[in-house]
């Protein structure tokens, strides 16, 4: 018999019960708790009020799917060529979020939490304007991009954005992270010289950061949400096969040519310009 202990607050199980964050399942939790608000309470260990589980779940409809992204086709391509794994289709799904797909939601909570360290928060949208201006000209200077500042697709504004930024208003629920990050996509004018929209990647990133979720697994939280459009890109899949057309048309069309001494292009982070994804 072990010595050692191993204590955990979360799921545990004996011959007739089961408790999950100190509840009986079976009468609490299944049927009563939601999905995400469980979600929540399990990274949190506090059960969120229901304005939190409200934007919270926001979120995570905002990040679910974007279509025939490089995820939703990697997880197609791989249920292709393994169709007896499923898990293997998700992973592979999942294992594709970066710093160019779902990463921004980290990337913009990080950027965003270690400009508000070790500084007096500002009371008045004239004083957040000011912090954003320091933040993005230390940025252009140091010539870093912005994370969660421009969108590949929607170049006059993410429609995600103003709705998750009302939600967190209406419910009381809008914290520093999202206060510095609309007050940058207010003054960013005037350094980049050109009006970039703010990322529903990026907005996500500072709801959840002012809902009180780790920093460590803010991409976590966009995972999660990427799971269920995964399942939803394997359900059409099921029903409406593309994905051996996309091989075909790269295999039908590919060409051989001499080898390149120069080596692979490098794709790198995304530009100044804001030209990110998510």
């Amino acid at each position: 018999m072990s010595e050692h202990v191993y204590e955990t607050a979360l799921g545990a199980a004996a011959p007739d019960r089961i408790t999950l964050l100190g509840h009986d399942l079976v009468e609490d939790v299944m049927g009563q708790v939601g999905f995400g608000e469980l979600a929540f309470w399990l990274a949190t260990q506090r059960r969120p009020t229901p304005g939190e589980t409200r934007v919270f779940e926001a979120v995570l409809a905002a990040l679910a799917d974007h279509g025939y992204t490089p995820t939703a086709i990697v997880t197609r391509l791989t249920y292709l060529s393994a169709p007896d794994s499923v898990q293997g289709a998700l992973a592979a799904g999942l294992l594709a979020g970066g710093s160019r797909f779902l990463g921004v939601t980290e990337d913009s909570g990080r950027f965003l939490h270690d400009h508000l360290t070790g500084v007096e928060l500002p009371t008045d949208d004239e004083g957040w304007d000011a912090l954003a201006l320091r933040t993005v000209t230390a940025q252009r200077e140091a010539r870093r991009f912005v994370p969660g500042l421009g969108h590949h697709v929607h170049k006059q504004g993410d429609p995600r954005t103003p709705k998750l930024m009302a939600l967190a208003a209406e419910e009381g629920v809008t914290g520093p992270h999202l206060a510095l990050f609309a007050a940058i996509g207010r003054v960013h004018p005037q350094v980049l010289g050109k009006t970039l929209p703010l990322n529903g990647a990026g907005v996500c990133g500072a709801v959840l950061a002012d809902l009180g979720l780790p920093l460590e697994l803010l991409r976590g939280f966009a995972l999660l949400a990427r799971t269920a459009g995964l399942i939803g890109q394997l359900a059409e899949e099921l029903r409406h096969p593309v994905a051996n057309e996309i091989f075909l048309s790269v295999d039908l069309n590919n060409r051989p040519v001499d080898p390149d001494p120069t080596g692979p292009p490098s794709y790198g982070p995304p530009s100044l310009d804001g030209e990110v994804h998510g």
